[in-house]
């Protein structure tokens, strides 16, 4: 008898287990219904605005191209960036470019001015721009603002740290201090990262100023052929 008392107390414990289950389900349920569609719904407008970033960038590259290939950068700056700061820059740098193959310096002086002027201080495209700036004006610059643009430019680490150190170099030569240039250029020519056009750049600035490069400071297929 006491086992059948046990099983039978089981058997209500048990019942009362699962209608209070299902009464917490019926009153509370609704919001795990509600947390699974909002994450459905999240992760399925992420995608839909991926697919729209994608479809966007794709097109102005399509637009980006063809004004390229028409060779009027005008057309360039045309090109609606679809509301992205980095696609305004990038059409800027390339009219720049175009404007410069045009025989158009203050055009490209005016696009690069306005890339700067626009994206935040330090970042890459603003870092390009000034850089470009700087070799597009080179001494028609002032020579303050230039100075300025190429101490930060060349902070250690720095994407273009070894380009502005070069631009350094064709500062002091054309202010009349060879020595000085020298001496930078040897120093540019201990950091790692050279790359071979920037060493053969290097090697041949020392050679105008009548200087002759270390072997290891030379391009590789020039140090060979010497040696």
């Amino acid at each position: 008898m006491a086992n059948q008392n046990d099983s039978f107390i089981d058997e209500v414990t048990e019942e009362l287990r699962r209608d209070r289950l299902y009464g917490a389900f019926r009153r509370y349920g609704w919001i795990g219904i509600l947390v699974i569609l909002l994450l459905v719904g999240g992760a399925a407008w992420r995608e839909y605005t991926r697919a729209q970033d994608r479809a966007a960038a794709e097109a102005w590259g399509d637009e980006i191209l063809a004004a390229e290939a028409a060779g009027d950068p005008a057309a360039i700056l045309a090109v609606d960036p679809r509301g992205s700061t980095g696609r305004d820059a990038l059409a800027g740098l390339l009219a720049a470019g175009a404007y410069t193959e045009a025989g158009d310096p203050a055009a490209a002086a005016a696009a690069l001015r306005d890339v700067a002027d626009h994206e935040a201080d330090g970042t890459v495209l603003d870092d390009l721009a000034q850089l470009k700036l700087v070799m597009l004006n080179g001494t028609e610059m002032d020579p303050s603002e230039r100075d300025a643009i190429l101490t930060r430019l060349s902070r250690a680490g720095g994407p273009f740290e070894l380009l502005a150190l070069e631009q350094k170099a064709v500062a002091l030569i054309g202010a009349g201090r060879p020595e000085d240039a020298v001496t930078l250029i040897r120093q540019i020519q201990q950091k790692d990262g050279l790359t071979e056009a920037l060493r053969r750049r290097l090697s041949e600035m020392m050679i105008a100023l009548g200087v002759e490069p270390e072997p290891n400071d030379m391009p590789a297929d020039t140090a060979t052929a010497i040696n």
